[in-house]
């Protein structure tokens, strides 16, 4: 395999991720409004509240995203410029991926973001099973 298609598939995967965050937090409050017990699922709301966290805490520290380091370094080597010359794929997410904002709005909005997700797990409870 390539290593322009590793960098396409990071991309993608990092497009995912982001997804996976985003629908997430429209889904528990779009779910709590409907009444969806789905949303209540104890491994879901974690594992979300901690893909938000790891990103917010990296951008605090000043930590450049590992996706975004992979993605960069494939491309190198595949000799492609990562603005220019990449796969409509990489370029169409890359896209909507990045966009020019300053790190210091990006943290401020990733911190936030992370409040808000945490925030529905007070406004959300979780559901845990009984056993019996």
């Amino acid at each position: 395999m390539g290593y322009a298609l590793l960098a396409d598939l990071i991309v993608i995967v990092h497009l995912a991720y982001v997804a996976f965050v985003i629908a997430g937090t429209v889904l528990v409050l779009t779910g709590a409004l409907l009444r969806w017990r789905w949303i209540r699922n104890p491994v879901f709301r974690v594992v979300h509240l901690l893909a938000i966290t790891v990103v917010a805490v990296q951008a605090a520290v000043g930590v450049i995203c590992p996706l975004t380091e992979w993605e960069t370094a494939l491309r190198r080597r595949a000799g492609q410029q990562v603005e220019a010359d990449i796969s409509f794929v990489g370029r169409l997410v890359r896209d909507v991926l990045y966009y020019d904002v300053s790190p210091r709005a990006l943290t401020i909005t990733y911190v936030i973001f992370a409040l808000l997700v945490f925030a529905t797990l007070l406004i959300v409870p979780l559901r845990w099973r009984r056993r019996g």
